[in-house]
């Protein structure tokens, strides 16, 4: 017999039952009701004809404004009237991603249209914050320098001037906008290269001559224009320009086309050095760098965060390893120490690596890592300098200064402190550039003549700025005539000589 406990929770389990039971159908009967009064009422039959509605008054629908350029209408000529009917709304007719030409390549002057180029092309304008003409390092600056060194470097950089054989209007030294820009070694006279957003590589030689002006002011003067060669050796932007110190006969270039070439001078002959083994590989290269030891040895960085590393000798595959997830922007080898290397990426970092260390299996090896620092926003370059100094671009709006003079002491997997990897100088610099700038990139001067070492960055004010490695300026280079920035800034490797590359290929040229 059951316990008298259970009888009751048996009795209470089947009262819930029926309770559950009846709540259950006056649901369901109120669900109906409730149905059957909200149901629609049928529609009347119609008993007459509807009238029918008046035609509307038809009018002419015009077409959005739009100009030719974004809806990709094919270039006419400049005799050709074009009516506003006649461009389509649809994008279209856009030109095609150029595919990347492989092999070696015969060079022949660039030709557009019969000429040289057009020399049409202007920066549409300017980010905001930005105030051209406005100087943020003057005269008053070098008057008031307490230290006798820097004074005196201060004025032997403050006397150079601009090339005043043409106005940079006039020296337009690649069709397109200049993404890379160098000077050849020789000391004899400023020979300076440049690469565009189409894989165009021109040349300026600063010693030609130059036209001799009328006395008095002729208004139907006609100014020769300087001779620009220029080739055609990629077929996307160049990122990279090198012309190794102990071969001036080759200038090495990269470019987004997944490609690294090597062009040599006497015989004209480009070269293709590297390519992924399949043509429809995208591995666009942010940059190169050439070691001062195994001079064979060419260290390239991707869009994609990666390192590789390429020996001129051997035909084998590129070593590559994967950094990080982000683009690496810029980087370079340490000239006394080349097995070191010093990124800038889009995740906000500086890294120094180890390549005598190379750890991990597969897709996972990569170079030891010695130390990071992160900015607070994305870093474009890192240019290490002789002296053992680090300079960096941010976005973050700075140029940082790292002395890490004592990297030779440093060991893989030996961490270095947060302290070690502090920039020493942080220099407040607008590098906000926009669209129609190229990134703003310090680049130390690889061997001055006057023992001072020193980097330039372009000013969006339309200057160029000279700095040493403790962060003190040397100069601000401006000129008549400047109209654009100047974004691509490069000194020459031994002479107090520097150059610039503006949006519309025009070339700056202070000696």
């Amino acid at each position: 017999m059951p316990p008298e406990g259970l009888l009751a929770f048996e009795a209470r389990r089947r009262e819930n039952l029926e309770n559950n039971a009846k709540l259950l159908k006056g649901t369901a009967e109120l669900g109906a009701k409730m149905k059957k009064a909200t149901a629609p009422l049928p529609r009347p039959v119609a008993t007459r004809k509807r009238k029918a509605a008046e035609p509307a008054v038809r009018t002419r629908v015009m077409p959005v404004r739009q100009s030719a350029r974004l809806a990709g209408a094919n270039a006419a000529p400049k005799d050709a009237l074009v009516k506003l009917e006649d461009v389509p709304v649809e994008l279209k007719d856009r030109e095609p991603k150029r595919a990347r030409t492989n092999g070696d390549l015969r060079l022949s002057n660039l030709q557009v249209e019969g000429k040289r180029w057009s020399s049409t092309d202007a920066l549409a304008s300017f980010v905001q914050g930005a105030q051209p003409g406005v100087r943020t390092f003057t005269d008053e600056d070098i008057e008031e320098t307490a230290s006798g060194g820097l004074e005196s470097s201060r004025r032997g950089l403050g006397r150079l001037t601009l090339f005043t054989g043409w106005q940079p209007n006039d020296i337009k030294i690649t069709p397109e906008r200049v993404y890379a820009l160098t000077f050849h070694p020789r000391q004899d006279k400023p020979v300076v290269l440049a690469g565009d957003k189409k894989g165009t590589l021109g040349f300026f030689d600063g010693s030609q001559a130059t036209p001799n002006y009328p006395e008095d002011d002729e208004e139907d003067f006609d100014v020769p224009l300087p001779q620009v060669s220029a080739f055609e050796v990629h077929n996307r932007t160049i990122t990279s320009i090198k012309i190794p110190m102990f071969d001036w006969d080759s200038v090495i270039t990269s470019s987004y086309d997944s490609s690294i070439r090597c062009l040599n001078l006497p015989s004209q002959v480009s070269t293709q050095l590297w390519a992924p083994d399949d043509d429809g590989d995208e591995l666009g290269i942010s940059c190169i760098d050439i070691s001062p030891e195994a001079k064979d040895t060419i260290i390239f960085s991707t869009l994609e965060g990666s390192l590789g590393r390429i020996d001129r000798r051997s035909k084998e595959k590129a070593e590559i390893w994967g950094l990080t997830d982000n683009k690496i922007g810029g980087f370079s080898l340490s000239p006394l120490l080349p097995h070191l290397v010093a990124t800038a990426s889009l995740d906000r970092t500086l890294k120094i690596w180890d390549l005598r260390m190379i750890k991990g299996e597969g897709d996972l090896r990569h170079p030891s890592l010695l130390g990071e620092h992160q900015s607070r926003l994305s870093v474009s370059h890192a240019s290490w300098s002789r002296s053992g100094h680090i300079a960096t671009s941010s976005y973050d709006d700075t140029v940082k200064i790292y002395d890490v003079s004592e990297a030779a002491k440093w060991k893989p997997g030996h961490d270095i402190t947060d302290t070690q990897m502090q920039p020493t100088v942080k220099i407040p610099h607008n590098n906000q550039t926009g669209r129609w700038v190229t990134i703003l990139k310090p680049q130390w001067q690889t061997n001055p003549a006057d023992g001072i070492d020193k980097f330039a960055i372009a000013n969006m004010n339309r200057f160029v700025d000279v700095f040493d490695k403790n962060g003190k300026q040397l100069a601000q280079l401006d000129g008549e005539g400047i109209t654009a920035v100047p974004a691509v800034a490069e000194f020459h490797p031994v002479m107090n000589w520097v150059a610039g590359g503006n949006g519309s290929g025009k070339l700056c040229l202070w000696q």
